[in-house]
């Protein structure tokens, strides 16, 4: 039985560390700007296709980290064109602005592609083939966890013990106090999205190795579980985020190792909405005083 579900409860733990990198953006911005980026799975989209066409002419080692500086300058710029000018406008014309930019971002790579799927160019060590125990996978499937905890504490040590990472917490805490306090707003939304869109670009990486074509709207389904994971761990808080992630990307693979396939997805939302009716706030997400 175990053996049977092995290969599985691998690729459950590879696509949750992949979900984990993308949730991550979803929790960050939301602390900070209170606000969902629904753009954010088409950062991650538009990664994937920043890699297949700069591949195409440059080598590999070349390429990664211009893919990344270009996925970050795109979050950056979607955050000043976006959502910058709407800082003090209602919620709801922000959460507006972000579905329209989503559509925009779509619309934009379905103009420059032709709507056509491109092939996601191999990347040798992560496609390596590899056996653990008696299932054997891609070494995607062992990278992705590790990769993705060393991250997250690395983001987390940062959170905590450095000068930018306070003014992440302050402005997560009290945005009107600390722009009185003389905290320099403006750049930590810019960082908050920089780290977001530098974790979606290597989740792509991650993610394409696997499943190797590229579509203009291949991003809306793991953003949106991506999302969910992030309301599931309790929206702002990063270790809830990490674990979420994890959480649904075992779950939904173990559904289809039960011969369920075709509600794999569906499973994602049911589990949110259960845990939603129990705990409001999410596994680890924290009540929110009300101000009076």
């Amino acid at each position: 039985m175990f053996k049977m579900l092995l290969p599985y409860l691998l690729a459950g733990i590879s696509v949750g560390g992949q979900y984990a990198l993308i949730a991550v953006g979803y929790t960050m911005v939301y602390g900070i700007l209170r606000l969902i980026n629904f753009a954010h799975g088409d950062i991650f989209t538009a990664a994937g296709f920043f890699f297949v066409y700069i591949s195409a002419s440059l080598p590999l080692p070349v390429t990664i980290p211009i893919v990344i500086l270009l996925t970050v300058l795109l979050g950056v710029v979607l955050e000043r064109v976006a959502y910058k000018p709407l800082r003090s406008a209602p919620r709801m014309s922000v959460m507006i602005s972000a579905i329209g930019a989503s559509y925009l971002m779509q619309n934009l790579m379905w103009y420059v592609t032709g709507g056509l799927a491109k092939q996601y160019p191999e990347i040798p060590f992560l496609s390596k083939q590899i056996w653990i125990g008696s299932a054997s996978t891609k070494m995607v499937t062992l990278f992705t966890p590790i990769l993705t905890i060393i991250l997250v504490i690395a983001l987390v040590m940062l959170i905590q013990h450095t000068k930018i990472g306070m003014a992440m917490r302050a402005v997560s805490h009290d945005f009107e106090t600390s722009q009185l306090m003389g905290i320099r707003i403006n750049s930590v939304i810019s960082t908050t999205f920089i780290i977001g869109s530098a974790l979606a670009a290597v989740g792509s990486m991650l993610f394409f190795t696997n499943y190797s074509t590229v579509t203009p709207t291949v991003g809306a389904m793991p953003g949106l579980k991506a999302f969910v994971a992030a309301v599931f761990g309790g929206i702002g808080s990063i270790p809830g985020a990490v674990i979420g992630a994890f959480i649904i990307g075992i779950c939904e693979n173990l559904i289809k190792a039960a011969g369920y396939t075709a509600f794999s997805d569906a499973f994602t939302f049911v589990l949110l909405i259960i845990v939603l009716l129990f705990r409001p706030t999410g596994l680890f997400g924290e009540k929110a005083a009300e101000k009076v």
